[in-house]
């Protein structure tokens, strides 16, 4: 299922002229364009932090960065804004700060992305930690990914809250092949990025182990293609297991939201409601929410 388009719906539009070369156009840009909505998952933080907390969250650290398009946009909203991005890939965060935090100006100086890995707990403590785009699936045993949350739960604040994103369904384990189109438009840093599709493949599940691979593919009109631009090789993680793992690790209580359905469209609405139980169809999205 190629669940991780929160909060967007897409639609095919007409390439924009003067683009530059496909083969020039960086893969990370593409995948952002297809596959993120930062100010969707922004707004969604805010909103469940704020009922729960009765305040704004200000300090935010996101987990698994990659090119910290997410903490970028956080010191944006509110002059008060702080973030701070982790990944062990140096180069992504260098193209990160570049592409992504340099382009926001004088608010910049208030990104900090820090090379090191996230089962370490950082300083300071901040109010809102992410793991998105199911990037903590890269653990493959109950020992690491509760390591990695009793890391989360050191890490923030008395009030503090842990969001990530996950998706499922009865499709969600079986190989397939699901295209997105994603309209033509104009990169944050600049690049003019023709319409093209998305292309999420899963193949090899496991059911032993729950061990997926999954691949990312762009094709673009007359028949060309970047194959395989992204390769995850992940164990699939299942609700009650998340949510009994956050426990253990100290977190109070865990909270889900799944996105709704628009029959119209025939696509997710974009809208994260709680449940405490829903039906479980082809594919679904959800963000979990775990207090400290």
């Amino acid at each position: 299922m190629a669940a991780a388009t929160k909060g967007r719906k897409r639609r095919r539009a007409k390439q924009t002229s003067g683009s530059e070369q496909l083969d020039a156009l960086p893969a990370h840009a593409l995948y952002e364009a297809a596959v993120q909505n930062v100010e969707a998952d922004a707004d969604f933080i805010e909103r469940v932090y704020r009922k729960a907390r009765g305040k704004a969250p200000r300090r935010l650290r996101e987990d698994f960065c990659g090119t910290a398009s997410l903490a970028a946009h956080w010191v944006t909203r509110h002059r008060d804004n702080r973030a701070w991005g982790v990944d062990l890939d140096q180069p992504t965060l260098d193209w990160g700060q570049r592409h992504r935090v340099d382009p926001v100006g004088r608010r910049a100086r208030h990104v900090h992305l820090l090379r090191g890995d996230v089962l370490d707990p950082h300083r300071p403590r901040v109010d809102v930690q992410v793991a998105f785009n199911f990037s903590y699936f890269v653990f493959h045993d109950r020992e690491a990914l509760g390591r990695y949350f009793r890391s989360v739960h050191a890490s923030l604040r008395r009030q503090g809250v842990f969001f990530l994103d996950l998706f499922g369904g009865t499709e969600s384990l079986t190989d397939l092949e699901e295209v997105t189109e994603v309209e033509a438009q104009r990169d944050p840093a600049g690049w003019e990025l023709p319409a093209f599709d998305y292309v999420w493949e899963q193949s090899d599940f496991n059911p032993i182990d729950h061990r997926i691979r999954c691949h990312i593919h762009f094709r673009f009109g007359k028949g060309r293609e970047r194959r395989r631009a992204f390769t995850y090789d992940w164990r699939f993680w299942m609700l009650p297991e998340l949510r009994e793992l956050l426990a253990n690790a100290g977190f109070a209580k865990t909270q889900v939201y799944v996105e709704g359905w628009d029959d119209d469209e025939e696509c997710g609405d974009g809208v994260f409601r709680k449940r405490k139980r829903f039906d479980n169809e082809g594919g679904w999205l959800a963000y979990i929410a775990a207090f400290r």
